[in-house]
């Protein structure tokens, strides 16, 4: 794809609140891999500016926008809800499920 690098560490959840499923990485709507719990995932993007959003069924992020510089990097990390409220408001809001948040 492209000189920049986005990097995605998924860190541990609570079961049954995170779940085990592989998560979809999607950069600007187009999946490009998947990432597994405990996992950390490199994407090869062009440079420039970017959306990010991870998901499963209806278990995903909210969309985040970000922005590569060439031959730069892009970190996120990511888990699932780790108390019950979280867990309990992502039953309505779906993309509260995943929480995703730059480096």
């Amino acid at each position: 794809m492209g000189d920049g690098t986005v990097r995605l560490e998924r860190r541990w959840s609570y079961w049954p609140f995170g779940g085990k499923e592989d998560w979809t990485i999607a950069i600007d709507g187009t999946a490009v891999g998947s990432i597994a719990d405990r996992e950390t995932v490199e994407v090869s993007v062009e440079p420039g500016r970017h959306t990010l959003r991870l998901g499963t069924g209806r278990h995903r992020s909210p969309e985040r926008s970000f922005e590569v510089p060439p031959a730069g990097l892009a970190g996120f990390r990511c888990h699932g809800p780790r108390i019950w409220p979280l867990w309990l408001a992502a039953q309505v809001k779906s993309d509260l499920w995943i929480t995703l948040r730059p480096d």
